[in-house]
């Protein structure tokens, strides 16, 4: 299945989402807003949300490990540089959107404090992927790429893990100082992409607490002489 013919699978069922929404068609218009404004934004919001925290939760603690437990080390750190600027930017437009429709939803001037801290939550998460496009990440693919130049010349970075790495960089000092510097620009580069991810995390404690998920209790009425047996 084609990217295109994905793209118009899960455009379909949002349209027939759509469709069937009692909350879109057949409602008056609220204040200066229709109906269906509204509730284009809040579509915006929670898709753009939701791809961002899902994205984030599987590079993180998915995607990543797996990679590295199974690529040799090069290919592994290779595919990290084509991945993670898409990564970043998909995420950061998710939260640009996010932020952007919560925004307008809720004015900065008749914001309850809640809502004020939600919009500094998805700006913080969405800075810091900034931060991790344009700055962490060019210098993390640089340092990497001299690193295995290094490393080729010391015959290492086809195996898998990094006991080859350690072994060598104890006789090595350039190899072992490019991992000093590799490891802080790394360090800060996952520092800031965790930072964001728990933005998130908190945008979606708030969230859940807007969900309204009613119980309905079925009480079967019992007449007093079998109430007590």
């Amino acid at each position: 299945m084609g990217w295109m013919t994905r793209f118009l699978t899960a455009a379909a069922f949002l349209a027939v989402g759509a469709v069937f929404s009692p909350e879109t068609f057949g409602s008056k218009s609220i204040g200066l807003h229709s109906p269906m404004l509204i509730t284009l934004l809040k579509l915006a919001h929670l898709l753009c949300f939701s791809t961002a925290f899902g994205a984030a939760l599987w590079v993180t603690f998915v995607g990543g490990i797996i990679m590295f437990k199974n690529l040799p080390r090069h290919q592994f750190g290779n595919l990290q540089s084509k991945m993670f600027p898409a990564y970043f930017s998909m995420v950061g437009i998710c939260c640009a959107v996010s932020m952007g429709a919560f925004g307008y939803l809720h004015p900065w001037k008749t914001s309850t404090t809640a809502e004020k801290y939600q919009i500094g939550f998805l700006l913080a998460a969405f800075a810091f992927n900034l931060t991790n496009l344009f700055v962490f990440t060019p210098m993390t693919i640089e340092m990497m790429k001299q690193r295995h130049k290094i490393e080729r010349e010391a015959n290492i970075g086809d195996e898998i893990g990094w006991t080859k790495n350690q072994e060598v960089a104890k006789k090595n000092p350039k190899l072992s100082s490019m991992n000093k510097k590799f490891g802080m620009i790394h360090g800060l580069s996952s520092l800031a992409n965790i930072i964001s991810f728990g933005s998130l995390a908190v945008h979606s404690w708030y969230l859940a607490g807007k969900i309204d998920l009613q119980i309905s209790l079925c009480i079967i009425p019992v007449s007093g002489d079998r109430a007590f047996g």
